[in-house]
């Protein structure tokens, strides 16, 4: 996705929640019908979040274990490019299962769990491109 799409995409997903708060807010409810819906509108926009880091997670375990074996096999001057990216993958993953663990206990907040996202899809189309690169060649 290139980054205005994803601008694009991020900028429409806050459009709509603003709207469905605001649908919710004018909604002939009464005050607690009103909380549990805005209650169960953020449950769920975490529990989607949270299910991305999780693919995200899983994706990067996945790249790490191919990256590693294009590491063993490259030539030395190839070498130092896969394992910077293999190292950043590597942190990455560690920071997003730190953070579902924190999502579990409910200490996290959201800002940090869509950061953690960002960075997990950042470090995955970075060694996607090590990986792919190589494939490629041969």
């Amino acid at each position: 996705m290139s980054r205005k799409a994803g601008k694009f995409a991020i900028g429409a997903a806050v459009a709509a929640a603003a709207g469905y708060v605001a649908g919710i807010l004018t909604a002939p409810k009464s005050g607690k019908e009103t909380r549990k819906d805005i209650k169960d509108a953020a449950v769920k926009a975490r529990v989607e979040a949270e299910k991305k880091l999780k693919k995200a997670h899983t994706e990067l375990q996945e790249l790490i274990a191919k990256g590693q074996k294009k590491v063993d096999q490259a030539s030395a001057k190839t070498k130092k490019g896969y394992q910077e990216a293999l190292n950043q993958a590597k942190l990455v993953k560690e920071k997003a299962k730190g953070m579902l663990s924190a999502v579990h206990e409910g200490e996290s907040s959201d800002k940090e769990l869509q950061q953690a996202i960002d960075e997990a899809d950042k470090a995955i189309k970075h060694l996607k491109e090590y990986v792919t690169k190589d494939t490629k060649r041969g």
